[in-house]
């Protein structure tokens, strides 16, 4: 992926992507602001909600060997998993014990996160994903680019051709003259999706939530698609990163109050599915938990940025910010777009590549996404942050800007050089250019006028004047 300036700047000049966008996020943040209107103890669930982060990240360790020792004694086996490559070979291993050549999967970001999908195919083991957005996606082979609704930039229209064209290399063909009304496109997926779901013997998933005192995994969703995954495969494999662990369900009660109100608008979730190990007889006979690092230690050694590692993932944020709404998601270069991806992707990734050194800089630091985040995180603070470590890091932009200042330092010293200096560009002013050369200031003047110079330097009016 390049920078995120290059990325986006085709998503700005396609009008039908930007009238998409603001459509979808605008219905969504109105409707989570009467939500949230609803609670009067709002501003305290979520206060709530910022401590038990904070103080369970002060001490993951004890509480993801509690939450281990709790799905063993339940039937469940866990594996851990450094990063990616390792929770994809474990996961890949998995899959053949069985024999299986398919899976179905809950919709999941921490899969997205690691590749799972593009690394089961080149095994040939075909995953098949199952929440709606997810599967246009899919489908379309495209990225996701938002985390509640991975395929807001598509319309209706482009769905309907998606499902015309590709359903039936995946299964069951889409039905003749399917058109673009929202209901005849629920079921063309239903049908499509039901035969995968029946035939299955394996489900992958993730989880919103661990609870350590019981080893107890929690998914919420709003299409039942879940849990049918979590409930009819013979083997279960939830791949979830290490920050989704809470210590006690009396944890668990202030996100589930303060998740669906920050998501989806709802009070509740229509379908919240949880599980403890195995039963004899009651879903899957065999469970495995992959605990996921790939760089979360690493953020919870930043001060500053292990705020990240609080995101329940409700994507409120992305639905207020002005950055998001105009360039969409598919510009951040990770499947965590928006204002949480600008802190998490660069802690997770580093800041080595192009995109990742950029999208710290993807945000107009309004504050916007602080106000609505149900769990406090300060990302202003955390990007301003991001950005002294890139800025310290360097790269050709950082460098010709130190370079700059240590010449004007220089100058500044000089008091004889600055007043030639002033003369020499006010005796030449028509002659300068209306933007500066070179592509850190031309990222400057490309959409700011130059100021333009007075007839005189202020030291000579003043001496003329000022005697």
């Amino acid at each position: 992926m390049p920078a995120f300036p290059e990325a986006a700047r085709e998503a700005v000049g396609n009008a039908t992507l930007r009238a998409t966008l603001r459509h979808a996020t605008h219905t969504i943040r109105d409707k989570r602001a009467r939500a949230v209107a609803e609670l009067d103890d709002w501003a305290a669930l979520r206060e709530a909600g910022r401590r038990i982060k904070d103080e369970t990240l002060r001490h993951l360790d004890t509480h993801l060997l509690r939450l281990e020792e709790s799905v063993t004694a339940a039937g469940g086996t866990v594996h851990w998993a450094a990063d990616a490559a390792e929770a994809n070979r474990i996961v890949t291993g998995l899959v053949r014990a069985t024999g299986e050549t398919e899976v179905v999967k809950v919709k999941s970001m921490a899969t997205q996160e690691i590749g799972l999908n593009e690394h089961l195919e080149a095994e040939g083991i075909a995953a098949y994903e199952t929440d709606l957005a997810e599967l246009i996606v899919q489908l379309g082979e495209d990225r996701p680019s938002h985390i509640l609704v991975p395929a807001i930039h598509r319309n209706r229209g482009e769905i309907r051709d998606i499902f015309r064209e590709k359903m039936g290399s995946w299964g069951r063909p889409a039905p003749e003259g399917l058109s673009d009304a929202p209901a005849e496109l629920a079921e063309a997926a239903r049908l499509h999706l039901r035969e995968k779901f029946l035939r299955a013997k394996v489900g992958i998933s993730g989880a919103n939530f661990m609870v350590a005192e019981t080893g107890t995994l929690v998914v919420v969703e709003s299409e039942g698609n879940g849990r049918m995954c979590l409930t009819l495969p013979e083997t279960l494999i939830s791949v979830v990163g290490v920050e989704k662990v809470v210590p006690t369900w009396r944890d668990l009660e202030v996100f589930l109050q303060t998740l669906p109100r920050s998501s989806t608008a709802e009070r509740m979730n229509p379908y919240t599915s949880m599980w403890t190990g195995t039963a004899d007889g009651d879903g899957p006979g065999t469970f495995h938990l992959v605990l996921l690092d790939n760089g979360r230690t690493d953020a919870l050694a930043d001060e500053v940025g292990r705020q990240a590692l609080r995101c329940i993932r409700c994507s409120a944020c992305l639905n207020v910010c002005p950055v998001y709404e105009r360039a969409g998601g598919h510009a951040y270069g990770s499947v965590y777009p928006g204002p949480i991806g600008a802190i998490l992707t660069p802690q997770l990734r580093g800041t080595a590549s192009e995109v990742d050194a950029s999208v710290p800089y993807a945000s107009s630091l309004c504050g916007a996404c602080y106000e609505v985040c149900p769990v406090a995180i300060d990302i202003p603070e955390v990007l301003v942050h991001l950005r002294e470590r890139v800025a310290e890091e360097g790269g050709k932009g950082h460098r010709l800007e130190r370079a700059a200042i240590k010449a004007s330092t220089w100058v500044l010293d000089h008091p004889g050089v600055l007043a030639a200096g002033e003369r020499l560009a006010s005796a030449t002013r028509k002659a300068l250019p209306r933007r500066l050369p070179g592509p850190g200031a031309r990222q400057w003047t490309d959409h700011r006028d130059l100021p333009e110079l007075p007839a005189e330097p202020f030291r000579d009016w003043w001496k003329k004047n000022r005697t």
